[in-house]
């Protein structure tokens, strides 16, 4: 299948809610037939202000969704690894209101609306698929939203921690408890509104009791049951349990 590889945490991402047919895989492949970009590490894969002439599908690395203020003070609103679109409808805006940043060096396809419309006209149930995926990044939105409002830092930390494992797993990028954790102090301060002191506070305790393992940008959970509990943790919002099952493809 041409660009299966790179299309794979994708088909991975869009399983979660219904199983794709060979067909569907086929047509979602062609999405990377368009040229590959690249960006740095730490550089804006797009800047609040441009006009969103295409759609971004990340193939490899993190990056994150931000909005900054004019003294250079940002917040960290969403986090976008392989597999992720950064906005399936931002296109539709006559100018970003938002800026998206390259956490790692990043590869992604822009794709032309016109080719997305077309393969959700071709394939429903890959736009079936599709429309959760939104609607899961708009959960998403909305759990951060609790954790920046009602959780203690500790709380949060542990909440983003669980999270991003969580989502790592569904595209197989993890091994046993341990996946790829590229975020710096400084990210996790500007994702979870703390300071840079009080997250290395935070991750000295959690450390200190056992909890995670954190280094060479790896995460590994040392005593899952206890973070989850810590962090009031609870993955419905990520909707991973193939709730489209009714629009399954029989092979």
């Amino acid at each position: 299948m041409p660009n299966f590889e790179r299309v794979r945490p994708l088909v991975h991402n869009l399983q979660r809610y219904v199983r794709l047919s060979e067909d569907d895989k086929r047509a979602i492949s062609q999405l990377h037939e368009t040229p590959m970009h690249k960006t740095k590490a730490r550089e804006d894969i797009a800047r609040e202000g441009q006009n969103p002439s295409v759609v971004r599908l990340m193939v490899s690395g993190w990056a994150c969704r931000y909005k900054d203020l004019p003294d250079g003070r940002r917040q960290i609103v969403g986090l976008f690894i392989p597999g992720d679109f950064c906005d399936l409808n931002v296109y539709i805006l006559k100018r970003m209101d938002h800026s998206i940043g390259a956490i790692t060096p990043v590869n992604y396809v822009g794709i032309p609306p016109s080719q997305l419309d077309n393969l959700i006209h071709a394939h429903p149930r890959v736009g079936q698929a599709l429309l959760w995926h939104e609607l899961v990044q708009d959960s998403i939105t909305r759990e951060w939203l609790l954790n920046l409002g009602q959780r203690s830092a500790f709380e949060r930390i542990a909440h983003l921690f669980m999270e991003m494992f969580m989502r790592m797993r569904a595209i197989e990028h993890t091994e046993g408890r341990t996946c790829p954790f590229p975020l710096t102090q400084s990210d996790l301060a500007e994702a979870t509104g703390l300071t840079p002191v009080h997250i290395n506070r935070t991750l000295q305790e959690m450390r200190r009791e056992g909890l995670i393992e954190l280094s060479s940008k790896r995460l590994c959970i040392l005593d899952w049951d206890r973070l989850k509990e810590i962090a009031m943790f609870n993955p419905d919002y990520l909707h991973l349990d193939h709730e489209g099952s009714y629009l399954d493809a029989n092979a």
